[in-house]
C-alpha cells in the first residue's frame, strides 16, 4: 500500500509541474498515461506536440507520429511534412 501512495504522489507531482508549464489538464493526464507516467517523455511529447500544433499540423496526426517516432523531433516532423 505505501508504494502505491508513492507512485500516486509521484503522479500527482509530476502532472502539477507540468500544468504549471501551461499544458491543459486533459493533455498532461493523456501523455502521462501514454508514456508509463514517465514525466520526462510526457514533458517532451507535450513540448513537441504544442510546436508542431504551432506550425499548423493536426493534432492528432502529430500525436500518432510522435508515438511512432518516440518523440524522435526531427523523423517526426518529417512524417508530418509528407502527410
Amino acid at each position: 500500500p505505501g508504494c502505491l501512495l508513492l507512485q500516486l504522489l509521484s503522479y500527482l507531482g509530476a502532472c502539477d509541474r507540468l500544468l504549471k508549464q501551461g499544458y491543459e489538464e486533459g493533455q498532461v493526464e493523456e501523455a502521462m498515461e501514454m508514456f508509463q507516467y514517465s514525466e520526462k517523455k510526457a514533458a517532451e511529447f507535450l513540448r513537441l506536440l504544442a510546436q508542431f500544433n504551432d506550425m499548423g499540423f493536426q493534432q492528432n496526426e502529430i500525436k500518432e507520429v510522435l508515438l511512432l517516432c518516440g518523440n524522435e523531433r526531427e523523423k517526426a516532423l518529417e512524417e508530418l511534412v509528407m502527410k
